[in-house]
């Protein structure tokens, strides 16, 4: 038999590899489920199983690498010398410094400051010196023209020196790198004995320096001292008293006593003044509560008996009766003496009155004297104060100021040994750099984590689609088992194990062969994909018509329609193919192209004129696009659907093979006339993107989406793609039937 060849570009050609038997139809509960749960654990570490090589490449060429450069450069030798700062002994012999010892409250601050000294050019320029050490600042100079003048005063800078301070201690570790195991020691002892030099020296200056400072301002300050004491003289022969503050008291006790007598007085002065006024006014009680208020009571005692007597002689009586008139002169008599005496009262109430009122005019009189003579006395008293208190300080400057110069002096011919080197670097007998072992260590963990942000970076970036729980959290829609890798040749039938030439059927190398084909995983995987989708939805409502499109070309859709078609024949159930596209039309089995779908379209012939049957395949019928036809793709959907409604009742199923949906109208055409929809998705090609443009499409004109095929997966993009490999059918392939 001739071979001919089956045009499938969406189909690689690189082999095939596993997939898992079958991916269950999500349902909306573990869908929402996950669509809310992200890369699990073991996704992570499928993805480094997959880049596991090329991570391995990465860490042994970073390590050996590393290993090559250390053992290239220069071995340093490493030399430590030990300073301790003894913050016990004093710094110096006399003043506060000789007790600053236990007293420090920065003590963080003066190590950190040493550390600094160190390092300063006034330590490491007799060093370089000496030794004629080349930094890189000098070579800079040396080497510019311009800049050589200014050789000498460059500052220093000395590579490989390091200064440290263990924690908790007083202790200082001069380190010094150097190609010279000898060179290293004798550098770091010398930097240590010039830090110690230069310590003694900035005091000394320090101490000398301020030493004449003092000297200048003292001159300033003892006559200062001699005005303000030849003021205070002058100001206590003025006052005429030795001690101002003395007599200011005895004024303030005075003006005190004063204070209290005035307000005893306005107090028996108001209380006089009420009195008097309430016996002017005529109030009997307050007559009666004066000094002869016991005189006035017994009169007018009287006075009433008298008048009760009288009213009971008039009413015995006649007013010429002498007993009548004896009684009334008697109440006139005792009514007369009332008066008088009650005029008596008010009278010396009155003048005691008086009295009061003048004993407090002479007190108020007293009071504001002393307080004006206490006002004086008080001013002058601040005055001779300030000048007494600026005598006594500029005194006890002048005196302090004397004993810090006597104390400057002695102090500046005094050597500090509070820094002192406790141990003299020696020679290192073993290169401290560089370290091959340690750098080849870091150099593993390095490359390592690299590697893996890399890979997970490449992951993240990657917008295809890998597998299918990508879609399936992102998307929401049912995921149909995914279809391995393919190998298709010219002559290999879909879903055939046997050779296509029916002489070669008895041929035993033909048959193994045929078991042997690289296509059977893929075969295997479009059984499990037709039992998912006519299994969906129960074996009474399977869908009678399909569509297979995709988001783009070159996705694998037209060999996933005509692989669906012949396994489904292959059931003895009646199965019709329709290559519903008409711009680019697929040549399938070899059924001939000269007659199709655009034909019917264009009233030329009815569709089952038009339909084929190709060889080995009795229950498959093909209706092929024809010939090519844009304006035929246009009136495609009226046609379809009559063409849809005839085929339902006579076949068991009907397969469309569409152009892809992004950028044509009719597929979402075929769409709305189907019973569902499947869309196929390329692995690692696809961008998610457009098959979330697809199925958005698909749901906005309510076309029923089967689910989602994923095309063209390999083992190493996931972790559920472990079966349908070569491995796994080894024990499926070998043996005769």
């Amino acid at each position: 038999m001739r071979k001919e060849e089956i045009a499938i570009p969406e189909v690689s050609a690189n082999g095939f590899d596993r997939q898992p038997i079958s991916h269950p139809v999500v349902l909306p509960a573990l869908e929402k489920e996950a669509a809310l749960s992200g890369p699990s654990l073991s996704q992570y570490l499928w993805m480094v199983k997959r880049h596991r090589w090329k991570l391995v490449a990465f860490v042994a060429f970073s390590v050996v690498a590393t290993v090559i450069v250390s053992k290239r450069l220069t071995p340093l030798y490493e030399s430590t010398a030990v300073i301790d700062i003894d913050r016990q002994t004093p710094a110096a012999v006399l003043g506060d410094e000789s007790r600053a010892a236990n007293n420090s409250a920065d003590v963080e601050n003066f190590l950190t400051t040493q550390e600094q000294i160190v390092q300063s050019d006034a330590v490491l320029r007799p060093v370089v010196e000496k030794y004629h050490l080349t930094t890189p600042a000098l070579r800079k100079l040396a080497k510019n023209k311009l800049l050589s003048s200014r050789l000498k005063d460059a500052p220093i800078e000395l590579p490989g020196l390091k200064v440290t301070r263990p924690l908790h201690t007083f202790l200082l570790l001069i380190s010094y790198r150097s190609p010279d195991a000898q060179l290293s020691a004798d550098v770091v002892n010398e930097i240590a004995r010039s830090y110690i030099r230069h310590t003694y020296d900035i005091r000394f200056q320090a101490a000398s320096q301020m030493t004449g400072y003092m000297e200048k301002q003292l001159e300033e300050l003892k006559a200062q001292m001699e005005r303000s004491a030849g003021a205070l003289a002058n100001l206590e022969k003025d006052l005429d008293v030795i001690n101002p503050e003395e007599k200011t008291d005895v004024f303030s006790a005075r003006l005190l006593h004063l204070d209290n007598d005035l307000t005893a007085a306005e107090v028996d002065r108001a209380s006089k003044e009420a009195a008097y006024n309430a016996v002017k006014s005529g109030s009997l009680p307050a007559a009666e509560a004066s000094g002869q208020g016991e005189q006035l009571r017994a009169l007018e005692e009287k006075l009433n008996e008298s008048t009760e007597k009288f009213a009971e002689i008039q009413t015995q009586f006649g007013s010429s009766h002498p007993v009548f008139k004896k009684a009334s002169s008697q109440i006139t008599e005792l009514q007369w003496q009332v008066d008088v005496l009650r005029r008596r009262i008010v009278q010396r109430v009155g003048s005691d009155y008086q009295q009061a009122v003048n004993r407090e005019s002479l007190l108020r009189q007293d009071m504001t004297q002393a307080k004006a003579e206490f006002d004086q006395m008080n001013a002058r008293s601040f005055e001779y104060k300030a000048l007494k208190q600026e005598a006594d300080t500029d005194k006890a400057l002048y005196e302090e100021l004397i004993r810090k110069i006597r104390e400057a002096g002695i102090n500046a011919s005094f050597e500090s040994s509070s820094i002192r080197l406790a141990d003299i670097a020696r020679p290192a007998l073993y290169p401290s750099f560089p370290k091959v072992a340690l750098n080849a260590l870091l150099a593993l963990f390095g490359s390592t984590i690299i590697g893996l942000s890399i890979i997970l970076l490449m992951d993240a970036l990657d917008t295809t689609v890998l597998d299918s729980e990508h879609l399936q959290r992102e998307l929401r829609v049912p995921m149909l088992p995914s279809l391995p890798v393919g190998k298709f040749t010219m002559g290999t039938l879909p879903m055939q194990e046997m050779p296509a030439d029916p002489d070669a059927r008895f041929n035993r190398s033909a048959v193994k062969d045929a078991l042997a084909a690289p296509n059977r995983a893929f075969d295997e995987a479009i059984r499990t994909l037709r039992s998912s989708i006519l299994l969906s939805a129960g074996l009474e409502h399977h869908p009678r018509s399909m569509l297979v499109t995709s988001a783009s070309p070159a996705e694998g859709k037209s060999t996933i329609a005509l692989y669906l078609a012949a396994a489904h024949s292959q059931q003895q159930r009646r199965t019709l193919l329709i290559d519903g596209d008409m711009r680019r039309p697929v040549i399938k089995l070899g059924v001939s192209n000269d007659r199709g779908l655009s034909d019917v379209v264009n009233g030329t012939m009815h569709w089952r004129e038009a339909v084929q049957t190709p060889y080995a395949y009795p229950d498959l019928d093909i209706l092929s696009a024809g010939p090519s036809s844009r304006r035929v793709a246009d009136r495609i959907g009226i046609v379809l659907r009559s063409i849809l409604d005839e085929a339902e009742r006579e076949y068991d199923l009907v397969v469309i093979d569409s152009p892809p949906l992004l950028g044509f109208a009719e597929p979402l055409e075929i769409a709305a006339l189907v019973d569902g929809v499947i869309v196929v998705a390329r692995a690692g090609r696809t961008n998610r993107s457009a098959v979330a443009s697809v199925v958005e499409q698909l749901k906005r004109v309510r076309a029923d989406i089967i689910g989602i095929v994923l095309n063209g997966v390999r083992a190493d993009m996931s972790a559920q793609y472990y079966y349908y490999s070569a491995r796994y059918y080894s024990h499926y392939t070998t043996h005769d039937r």
